[in-house]
């Protein structure tokens, strides 16, 4: 029977292409003084210089950028579409788009117009007669949104939404492989298309540091170009006295894409992927990739789990974590892409504002990363000979110390070799108490003391299987303590219990087959050397 292929044989030798880059890139427009109702107030008395805040103010401003947009249109010959409740607008824009591509101009191509849900202000009277006052309260209403669609010189198909009512949430999206796409060519570097990514390269290196450049200052420059044609409702002088929006993040695609020399290797990656059994579902895996010590505190909510989706004849996994998740799935049938879509960049220790794209982006690489090499290591886990005695006897270390032994089979062992592989973890740590709340699971209720833990994770430091982060009781774990941790658990709990089950599950049915038939055969046997009494 010829050997099943791995992850690890079908990446070592067969990726003709491996790039890195931002994917789609949704962001907010926020006022940032225009938040609250205190300050609502200040814009219209300090700022406007009327004696009260109303809603009238509101209604004037409303009026005006919407009498603005139509004539924005009207001189510049603009399409104005109307999208109804069930539109999917990119298909109502598509054509539009595939014109103004058609010409090479960058331009507005058409305007959308929705009734959408937004966070606006309402108004609450106050008082009566010569002593009206209002106070202002933020809330969801379905208000008039305007889409702009574009088509830019450096990021091509994109567009920017503004809602028509106060304080004027603004939407901007754009595609990070788009830039890249026109950067290559600018730069001289031939290139074939994969659908939204790079299927061949003439300059790997040349591609993926272009890609490496997408950042803040490049969004923003594409923000503040056409800010400065679109007609908007705040105005020169409002935005000198501090009032204009602050650009955010709010759904951001790190991908990775792996092109394959050929669409059967790509295919051999998923198939290799799925017999493994996932184990990137476990949703403590999914935590700790995602850098769950950076979570600054605040409860964990929204999904934990993996689903993997078929269709026809190609796999898409999908591991979910709170309000983000990890993508991986086959491109155009020859490539792997890995992308990990960040819905909230809280969930990866980050802050909002547009200027920490690049840290999120680097961290959100790291966990691209971390599922790839932990795929890897899950199917090529086997300890060398000296390596295993080294751990599973007791040794000194170089400084004489004893380092005390984890031996294979021994329960304890066994539950902290699966405690490591569930935080699988290399991007965050390990701590006394995330261990003890792993191994009382593992250890079936059995109480496993804080005592306990520290010795455990004295006996995993002095093999070399975790390294303490200087100044911090967190450990993180080596490459020798990922492959122990699979290592260990797979031998036990695949190939071990399995076998030792004998005629039951969890024993395979080509097993228990095979001990029925050998029991039948010794049965035989014992008749005809008529070992056993007869029966009665």
């Amino acid at each position: 029977m010829a050997a099943a292929v791995t992850v690890n044989d079908v990446l070592d030798g067969h990726v003709v292409l491996d790039v890195e880059c931002l994917d789609r890139i949704y962001l907010n427009g926020y006022i940032p003084n225009l938040q609250v109702g205190g300050q609502v107030a200040s814009f219209m008395m300090a700022h406007l210089g009327y004696p009260i805040p109303s809603p009238a103010i509101m209604e004037k401003m409303g009026t005006a950028f919407r009498k603005a947009v139509g004539r924005f249109a009207d001189d510049n010959k603009i399409p104005v579409v109307r999208f109804g409740k069930d539109d999917r607008k990119i298909d109502r824009m598509r054509p539009y788009l595939a014109r103004q591509a058609a010409t090479g101009r960058a331009g507005v191509v058409a305007i959308g117009v929705a009734q959408e849900f937004a966070p606006v202000f309402l108004a609450t009277k106050k008082g009566a007669g010569t002593a009206v006052w209002f106070s202002f309260t933020k809330a969801n209403r379905r208000v008039t949104c305007y889409y702009f669609y574009l088509w830019d010189d450096d990021f091509g198909p994109t567009f920017v939404k503004v809602c028509a009512y106060f304080p004027y949430p603004m939407k901007i999206w754009v595609n990070g492989h788009e830039w890249a796409k026109r950067q290559a060519t600018k730069a001289g570097i031939d290139f074939t298309e994969l659908s939204n990514g790079f299927a061949t390269c003439s300059d790997p290196v040349g591609l993926q540091a272009i890609c490496d450049r997408l950042g803040p200052g490049v969004i923003t420059m594409f923000a503040e170009r056409w800010w400065s044609i679109l007609p908007l409702p705040l105005t020169e002088h409002d935005r000198a006295a501090g009032y204009w929006w602050e650009l955010s993040m709010r759904q951001v695609e790190t991908s990775r894409t792996l092109v394959f020399d050929a669409p059967r290797h790509a295919r051999g990656f998923f198939e290799a992927l799925v017999a493994d059994n996932l184990d990137i579902g476990r949703p403590e895996v999914i935590e700790l990739i995602f850098r769950r010590g950076q979570r600054r505190g605040r409860p964990a909510a929204g999904q934990f789990k993996t689903k993997i989706v078929t269709y026809g004849t190609e796999v898409n996994v999908n591991a979910f974590y709170r309000h983000s998740r990890i993508k991986q799935y086959l491109k155009d049938g020859r490539a792997l892409r890995i992308e990990t879509v960040i819905n909230d960049p809280g969930d990866l220790g980050c802050l909002r504002r547009l200027r920490h794209l690049d840290q999120l982006q680097t961290r959100a690489r790291a966990v691209n990363t971390t599922l790839l090499n932990t795929e890897r290591v899950g199917q090529g886990c086997v300890l060398a000979s000296p390596a295993f005695e080294r751990i599973a006897r007791p040794t000194l270390t170089e400084d004489g110390r004893r380092a005390p032994a984890l031996r294979f089979g021994d329960p304890r062992v066994q539950a902290l070799a699966g405690a490591l592989c569930t935080t699988l973890l290399a991007v965050t740590g390990i701590t006394n108490k995330s261990l003890r709340a792993l191994m009382t699971g593992l250890l079936g209720g059995i109480g496993y003391t804080m005592n306990q833990a520290s010795y455990d994770l004295a006996r995993l430091t002095r093999n070399g299987l975790i390294t303490r982060v200087p100044g911090k009781n967190l450990y993180r774990l080596t490459d020798d303590g990922l492959r122990f941790a699979i290592f260990y658990t797979k031998v036990h709990d695949r190939l071990l219990r399995p076998l030792l089950a004998a005629n039951q599950p969890p024993a395979p049915p080509p097993v228990r087959n095979a001990l029925h038939t050998i029991d039948i055969h010794i049965t035989e046997r014992i008749d005809q050397a008529q070992l056993l009494p007869k029966a009665a």
